[in-house]
């Protein structure tokens, strides 16, 4: 008997420590593990092993538990990152909250009204280097660039000409002397602006122009 209830104190014997424990936490270990190898052979088997938040369970504490009647009373799982029952949705912008630029252009009928005065100075502001001009012809958008010589004007003309045909509405070009090259967009069919003009001015924004413009001088 004195040999089966051994103290729990360590025991020194060099280099090493070693445990000694009583019989009966011996016996309560090998149930333990026991039942542990029949829990897993039924998870094996196919049966699911399910962890409780309280109770004399093998895997309560070491992995994931159900949360208790309290946090299930306090909500807290809504604002948890990652909650499988978060609604995800998937957003399409609307046509307001897009560029210009990727807008594409439509027949226009002649019928159709001019777009009035109010709604082209709105969108004059989301252009670069456009403004509102009017003439014999109606209201129009300008845009001046000055270029390093005859033969940039030429290449920006080229350029230009490549995203019109890509939207199929086309704006006026005037290559005027010595190296400034001047667009005018507006639609005839109406006598005069539609969003056509201004989705064809944003992507002639998008056109890369820095190897045309003029050399700058520098001053030693």
């Amino acid at each position: 008997m004195a040999s089966a209830l051994l103290s729990l104190r360590p025991v020194l014997s060099p280099p090493f420590f070693s445990y000694s424990f009583s019989s009966h936490r011996v016996s309560s270990f090998s149930s333990s593990a026991s039942a542990f190898s029949s829990l897993s052979r039924r998870t094996r088997r196919g049966r699911r092993l399910r962890p409780l938040a309280m109770g004399g369970d093998l895997l309560g504490d070491l992995g994931a538990r159900d949360p208790f009647p309290a946090e299930i009373e306090s909500n807290f799982c809504e604002n948890v990152v990652g909650n499988v029952d978060t609604e995800h949705k998937i957003l399409i912008p609307k046509l307001s909250a897009l560029s210009i630029a990727q807008m594409r252009c439509k027949p226009v009928s002649p019928s159709q009204p001019l777009m009035s005065r109010e709604d082209a100075e709105k969108l004059i502001k989301k252009v670069v280097g456009w403004r509102l001009v009017e003439d014999d012809g109606g209201p129009k958008l300008q845009c001046l660039w000055r270029v390093r010589d005859y033969g940039c004007g030429v290449e920006l003309i080229s350029r230009i000409y490549k995203v019109a045909e890509a939207a199929g509405h086309y704006p006026n070009l005037h290559l005027e002397q010595p190296n400034q090259l001047r667009a005018e967009l507006w639609t005839s069919s109406i006598g005069g602006l539609s969003m056509n003009d201004f989705i064809v001015a944003a992507r002639i924004d998008e056109i890369e122009t820095l190897d045309l413009l003029p050399n700058k001088r520098i001053w030693a």
